[in-house]
């Protein structure tokens, strides 16, 4: 395997189990823990989803790296460029949405309902199939 194939591999499965474990474990759980309220759960989550989303792009730009100094086959370069949309979109179009949410519900009050929520879960499957499709794909050239 070629070094820049190895970087751009592990990057894609490092990145997959930090979504699945943040995203799909740690946030929901935190609201079944004793004594969070809402607002405790909602602060911890914007430090956690904004780390991890830091993350993510240091990630994604790792790959992208990766993947243009050696590049891939096709499936797994499009299951890359895939799974880094779903993250740009999620990071420009979605989060300002649920940001404002969770600033009315910290400051008191509920805000109007959104469904930012649902799509940032929606673009969440996407990128965890993307990365596991890349990932695959990877370890197999």
């Amino acid at each position: 395997m070629h070094p820049a194939c190895a970087v751009a591999t592990a990057a894609v499965l490092i990145w997959l189990g930090m979504v699945l474990a943040i995203s799909f474990l740690e946030a929901p759980l935190k609201f079944r823990a004793p004594n969070v309220t809402l607002q405790i759960g909602l602060g911890i989550g914007r430090l956690v989803f904004r780390a991890l989303n830091g993350c993510e792009l240091v990630l994604a730009a790792a790959v992208a790296v990766a993947l243009l100094v050696q590049p891939p086959t096709p499936g797994a370069a499009v299951a890359a460029v895939i799974a880094g949309v779903a993250l740009l979109v999620q990071l420009v179009a979605v989060r300002p949405a649920l940001s404002r949410r969770s600033d009315a519900v910290l400051a008191g009050g509920q805000g109007p309902r959104s469904h930012a929520h649902l799509w940032y879960v929606g673009l969440e499957v996407v990128k965890v199939a993307a990365l596991v499709g890349a990932g695959g794909l990877l370890l197999t050239s």
